[in-house]
């Protein structure tokens, strides 16, 4: 049984910056970890992914702005996120797989394990 839990969202005003901390728990290696962010009404949004090897794909409205790494050791990821605008506010949540791929960008139905979310909100 893999869970996934993050943290590290709040309150920041902005162009502050966040860091926000996904930890795996479970005897296994995952494949694909990677964010996504939700606002009431919408979509679920990718925002960055990373494969087991590190190559990562971010969403080109954060590229600038965002950067996802992990650890494998620690079967943890990471989302650093600075200069932080009102339209990041949104609930983020972490993803994995099990499989490995080799495409840097998978479909949302490729996640199978899933965080709980973290509130991120962006306002002055």
């Amino acid at each position: 049984q893999v869970q996934l839990v993050e943290s590290g969202g709040g309150l920041v005003q902005p162009g502050g910056s966040l860091r926000l901390r996904c930890a795996a728990s479970g005897p296994i290696s995952l494949g694909h970890m990677a964010w996504y962010r939700q606002v009431p009404g919408k979509e679920r949004e990718l925002v960055a992914s990373i494969t087991s090897g590190g190559l990562s794909d971010t969403a080109d409205a954060v590229s600038d702005r965002f950067t996802i790494s992990r650890d494998n050791a620690k079967n943890t990821a990471y989302l650093q996120m600075d200069g932080l605008k009102p339209d990041d506010t949104a609930v983020y949540y972490c993803a994995a797989t099990l499989r490995r791929y080799p495409s840097s960008r998978l479909p949302i139905s490729a996640y199978v394990y899933w965080g709980q979310g973290t509130q991120v909100t962006v306002s002055s």
